[in-house]
C-alpha cells in the first residue's frame, strides 16, 4: 500500500515538474523574443561561433616572430599541438590549431613558395 501511494507520488510530481518545465521554457522563449536576443542568435550564428583571430594573436600563440620562417611556424605547432594533446588540453589545443591556419592564410596570400 504504502508503495503504491509513494509510486503514485513520484508520478504526480514528475508530471508538474515536467509542466513547470515547459512552461518556463515558453517565458524565456518569448522573454527572448521580445528583447530581440532570439532573432541576432538566428541571423548572425557564425559570427557568435567564430571570431576571428589576428595574425598578431596567431603569432603570439605560437611563440613567433613576423620574420619567423614557415618551418619553425611549423615547429612550435607541432610541438604546442602534441603538447596539449598530451596533457588534455582541447581548448589550448584548438586555439594552437586556429593560430596555425590564420598564419598559414597569411604566409599563402604572401606568395604560395613561402607556406607549406
Amino acid at each position: 500500500m504504502a508503495a503504491k501511494i509513494l509510486a503514485n507520488l513520484i508520478i504526480m510530481g514528475s508530471g508538474i515538474l515536467g509542466r513547470a518545465m515547459v512552461q518556463a521554457y515558453r517565458q524565456a522563449l518569448q522573454n527572448a523574443s521580445k528583447s530581440g536576443v532570439a532573432q541576432e542568435a538566428f541571423q548572425n550564428p557564425m559570427r557568435r561561433v567564430r571570431k576571428i583571430m589576428t595574425e598578431q594573436e596567431a603569432r603570439e600563440i605560437l611563440g613567433v616572430t613576423e620574420n619567423a620562417a614557415w618551418e619553425e611556424i611549423l615547429k612550435k605547432y607541432d610541438s604546442l599541438f602534441e603538447n596539449n594533446a598530451k596533457n588534455g588540453s582541447f581548448y589550448l589545443q584548438s586555439k594552437v590549431h586556429r593560430a596555425k591556419e590564420c598564419l598559414e592564410a597569411a604566409y599563402q596570400s604572401k606568395g604560395p613558395e613561402t607556406a607549406g
